[in-house]
């Protein structure tokens, strides 16, 4: 990026977004709560039998061989059990996560940024039936989820034919920017690629 022009600056993002506290947790309270809410209000009015998120946890249940042969339905189930939107959990875990924003904001204003940057995550796991989803990496799409704002990710390299992204966001309706930018990257590093389908990544 510095050779096409592009000025560098550290910053430390991840440790302010961590001092809020039980980010993680907070983030995780709001989706249980918007996704029962949201689902919900989707469903009443849609041609399916389907009319809650009830009503798929008791299918799930009842077709319980098919629908789930290797993994269950705790989250469906944890974010039935939640109150309405005007909890003071719920709100309590969104004012928390909201906070975000302000501390993305304030580090592109002081640091006259354009974008904020960095590894989207690690290479893609292997599917799991014992121990489920795990990291492989550090990652950067999380901030710009909690905070609500824009993220875009493009290809940025390969771990052993594996493609690794790299995330560019920045503070909301600043997608125009966003997407300027990752085109030049893209046009920049050419790493893009077709997938190999290989058998073995080792090999």
């Amino acid at each position: 990026m510095k050779k096409s022009g592009a000025a560098i600056i550290e910053v430390d993002l991840l440790k302010k977004i961590n001092d809020i506290g039980n980010t993680g947790n907070n983030e995780f309270l709001v989706l249980l709560y918007e996704f029962k809410d949201g689902l919900n209000k989707y469903l009443a009015s849609s041609n399916s039998k389907m009319k809650n998120l009830e009503d798929i946890i008791a299918f799930n249940k009842n077709n319980e061989a098919k629908a789930m042969p290797y993994f269950k339905q705790e989250t469906l189930i944890e974010s039935q059990a939640k109150g309405d939107l005007s909890s003071e959990e719920y709100t309590g875990a969104l004012a928390k996560t909201t906070l975000s924003r302000a501390i993305i904001n304030n580090i592109i204003a002081t640091n006259k940024l354009d974008a904020l940057c960095g590894i989207t995550n690690g290479p893609a796991c292997c599917i799991d039936l014992v121990n489920g989803d795990y990291d492989t990496g550090y990652y950067l799409s999380t901030p710009a989820a909690i905070a609500g704002f824009p993220h875009i990710t493009v290809p940025m390299g390969f771990v052993h034919e594996l493609p690794v992204g790299i995330s560019f966001f920045g503070s909301a309706y600043s997608e125009p920017k966003l997407l300027n930018i990752a085109f030049a990257y893209e046009q920049a590093t050419q790493m893009r690629k077709s997938p190999k389908f290989i058998k073995d990544l080792l090999s």
